[in-house]
């Protein structure tokens, strides 16, 4: 194991020794002969939207279908794995070339894995008259039936097979080059600041964290700091915005789609009626949290919460954590919910699946990823020994067990929507906090423990519609023109006003946002962000289901994670009696939240 300190960088040579290797080297060419297998196979059953006439007979169509199955299902496994394998090495250091190199050359590779997908769904949509009748019979199709269901769907919205390739291929030199320019430019990105006495050259990923920094004076530095940071290299992420935005709308347009919000909806496999009952109770509840927000204002000494405060550190909590300290709370508390958690949690911190440091060339934020070949994941985070680190640490591990749920499962029948992916995370985190609260002998940790909490909750409810808005109006505004710089600021800081109201010190937002929060920059992924406040509600209410149920809620729980690939979010949450498209139950997961507002105001 790696380490600066204490702190881990993750572990994958049990995976591949390094990119070098001939293990590596080998995996690439096995991912080419499959593709050409694929191809091969597609060719002679005819499958494409232009090649011939359907197949006679539901029985030659589905082992067709069972065969593509299969095919597709082992090539997506060894893709994924190697796509994880070097996004380890290009999220840590965004200087090591030989791995951006290998990513280009896997990026590829995925167009033609796009190109016979976009075939397939095609040559489905022509068959979808024979496809009930096939999926009555045992075998890989029956065991795939949601997911031919939603392609089946979803083929309504490609464009002709000569124009979907043409688009696959210039992905590449369009849209996901600006998505790459955001991550450089952000990465290498440093300032120089002066802390603790010392004058030095941060990343802007230590800056960011000194938001939670205990010194008032500290944070407000460090805003000041880097929004003039970003100032320098605003242009060039307008043009990557720009880019990334009007491929989204030019595409979203030649496929038929309503708006570029269509698209989101059906990857998170809900409707419009069930987003627009989400939002509104999260903007019917903004009063409470607004309430949180003037409460800390006070309690730091103002009429108005600056944005360097709002994650200002309140009360306080006996110690800071070390990440050995860390590792034993979160993996204990793991195991009053389960055996199971526990030990998933143990494994990935003793096999060194956690890269914790926060460095040069190294990502913001946090992430966890699949390794499907050693049925492991990998997480990112940017570990700094606060309650709010632990916290997201704990969030991580939840998508780990997740991925530990959908074990033995394929490729295809795990591919879960945004609004469900955040479920066990959720859950995870809540089982932290609660832990924490339930173990605060003062009312001072009671606060630290509830700020932290309600910093995690506004930012999910609050700032994510703000986020919301933001995108909306700059997809409406995209449609016309590109926008400059200057507007996308103006919009940010419309967006916030919108969002926060009277909760924030309007001379004193974040104009800038729009430039480091890598979801605005994907081409395949637009409004990114809504289905994160899908998941905590949805991971909060579940959680009080558990409490009221106990160890028999955990069968069903696992079960649910387990599903997610092959149902919809209705679908599955009707497993507890909960019903998305009323307003019930996202109020009464909000409700759980404003019971923790009311704590801390009356503390």
């Amino acid at each position: 194991m790696k380490t600066a300190g204490s702190l881990p960088h993750w572990d994958l040579s049990n995976v591949y020794p390094n990119l070098d290797s001939d293990q590596f080297k080998k995996a690439f060419e096995t991912l080419k002969v499959q593709i050409a297998d694929l191809e091969d196979y597609s060719a002679r059953n005819s499958i494409g939207r232009t090649e011939s006439k359907m197949p006679i007979g539901s029985a030659r169509l589905r082992e067709i279908l069972d065969g593509y199955i299969t095919r597709m299902n082992t090539l997506l496994r060894l893709f994924t794995t190697v796509n994880a394998f070097i996004a380890s090495f290009v999220t840590t250091d965004s200087y090591n070339t030989s791995a951006k190199r290998s990513e280009s050359e896997l990026e590829m590779i995925e167009v033609h894995i796009k190109k016979i997908d976009v075939r397939f769904q095609g040559w489905l949509r022509d068959a979808g008259a024979s496809l009930p009748e096939i999926l009555l019979s045992p075998g890989p199709s029956k065991e795939h039936s949601f997911y031919l269901k939603e392609t089946l769907e979803q083929s309504r919205y490609l464009m002709s097979e000569p124009e979907e390739s043409l688009a696959a291929e210039l992905e590449l030199s369009g849209g996901n080059a600006w998505t790459k320019l955001q991550g450089t430019v952000c990465s290498q990105l440093t300032v120089d600041f002066e802390l603790n006495g010392k004058r030095e050259n941060l990343p802007i990923t230590a800056i960011l964290n000194l938001s939670h920094h205990k010194d008032p004076d500290v944070r407000r530095r460090a805003y000041t700091a880097e929004l003039k940071a970003w100032k320098t290299v605003r242009e060039p992420l307008a043009a990557a915005l720009n880019g990334v935005k009007g491929n989204v709308v030019t595409l979203s347009r030649r496929r038929g789609r309503i708006d570029p919000l269509h698209a989101s909806l059906d990857q998170a496999r809900i409707d419009r009626e069930t987003l627009t009952t989400l939002m509104k109770a999260m903007q019917d509840s903004f009063p409470s949290f607004r309430r949180y927000l003037k409460a800390k204002a006070k309690r730091l000494g103002y009429s108005a919460l600056p944005w360097w405060d709002l994650f200002a550190p309140i009360g306080s909590v006996d110690h800071h954590y070390s990440w050995t300290q860390a590792r034993e709370f979160i993996t204990e508390q793991f195991g009053s919910f389960s055996g199971r958690l526990a030990r998933l949690a143990d494994r990935a911190f003793q096999r060194n699946w956690i890269d914790a440091e926060p460095r040069d060339g190294k990502r913001g934020g946090a992430f966890c990823m699949e390794v499907p070949a050693v049925d492991e994941s990998r997480i990112l985070c940017n570990f700094d020994g606060s309650l709010d680190s632990v916290s997201t640490v704990a969030h991580e591990l939840g998508h780990a067990f997740h991925n530990e749920c959908q074990v033995g499962k394929t490729i295809l029948q795990t591919q879960t929507p945004m609004t469900l992916a955040e479920t066990a995370s959720i859950f995870c985190e809540t089982i932290v906090t609660d832990a924490v609260l339930a173990n605060a002998s003062t009312n001072d940790e009671r606060l630290a423990i509830l700020e932290t909490s309600l910093m995690s909750s506004t930012q999910v409810i609050v700032d994510i519609t703000s986020r919301f808005m933001f995108e909306k109006e700059v997809f409406e505004k995209r449609e016309k023109s590109e926008l400059s710089a200057d507007e996308f600021c103006e919009i940010m800081m419309r967006s916030q006003k919108n969002a926060y109201g009277d909760g924030l010190d309007e001379a004193y937002l974040h104009e800038y946002m729009w430039t480091w929060k890598p979801h605005y920059y994907s081409t395949t992924l637009s409004f990114y962000n809504f289905p994160y406040a899908f998941g905590l509600l949805f991971g909060m209410g579940l959680y009080a289901i558990y409490k009221k149920q106990g160890a028999s809620f955990v069968p069903n729980y696992e079960s649910l994670l387990a599903s997610t690939g092959e149902g919809t979010p209705e679908e599955l949450a009707s497993r507890f009696a909960i019903d998305i498209k009323t307003p019930d139950f996202w109020r009464d997961s909000l409700s759980l939240i404003e019971q923790r507002i009311e704590q801390y105001v009356a503390l």
